[in-house]
């Protein structure tokens, strides 16, 4: 065995690659709040949160992360003011919500994202993503609050369960590219799992943050 793989093999086993104690931590509520469905998550992930925040703002890269994205793009830059565009197809069970987004998206450095559904496929969306730091030797942890308004009866419908396995999903996903990020390995090296440990399908950002 060479002395990079060697190195490699023990930082996947330090970060939680083989571990499922390190595992990425999500918990998630989706209420109702009339025609809205109201979404709080966090999730405590083993890394920086300079990696974690490369991530979550990594929109032209974001279909590489996201697989039912087709398309994603920062389309305008205003100092931290983003415009961008995603289009996709969300997926849950049967059901399938084809998507086109245009969002604002406001940046807080290192700290906060703001975003808000300019026009698109969602009648209304806005969202915060807030980096927690942890103390030393704990997980980062990323809190998140959403609220979607559907333009579909049929996806109003299913909106809770739906809501919650699309955010779940995403946040799983993103949280194995951190730790891919975070030592280093090639892409698709890393990838979320079931509690049972069998390879978990990847998702759509149709809750992208």
């Amino acid at each position: 065995m060479s002395m990079r793989i060697a190195v490699i093999a023990f930082l996947v086993f330090l970060f939680g690659g083989v571990s499922s104690g390190a595992e990425p931590e999500v918990a998630i509520a989706v209420n109702e709040a009339g025609e809205a469905f109201v979404v709080e998550a966090t999730i405590r992930v083993a890394v920086t949160q300079r990696t974690a925040w490369e991530v979550l703002v990594d929109y032209d890269h974001m279909t590489s992360i996201l697989n039912n994205l087709t398309s994603s793009r920062v389309a305008g830059r205003d100092g931290d003011v983003l415009l961008v565009r995603q289009e996709g197809v969300a997926r849950f069970g049967l059901f399938s919500y084809p998507f086109q987004f245009e969002r604002e998206i406001r940046l807080e450095p290192m700290k906060r994202i703001l975003t808000r559904n300019l026009s698109g496929s969602l009648k209304r969306m806005e969202s915060e993503v807030r980096l927690l730091p942890a103390g030393k030797g704990q997980p980062m942890q990323i809190a998140y609050r959403a609220e979607f308004v559907f333009d579909s009866v049929i996806a109003g419908l299913f909106g809770a369960s739906f809501l919650r396995h699309e955010v779940e999903e995403q946040f799983l996903l993103m949280a194995a590219e951190m730790k891919r990020r975070e030592i280093g390995l090639p892409a698709a090296a890393l990838q979320p799992t079931h509690h049972s440990g069998e390879q978990r399908p990847r998702s759509s950002a149709a809750a992208a943050p």
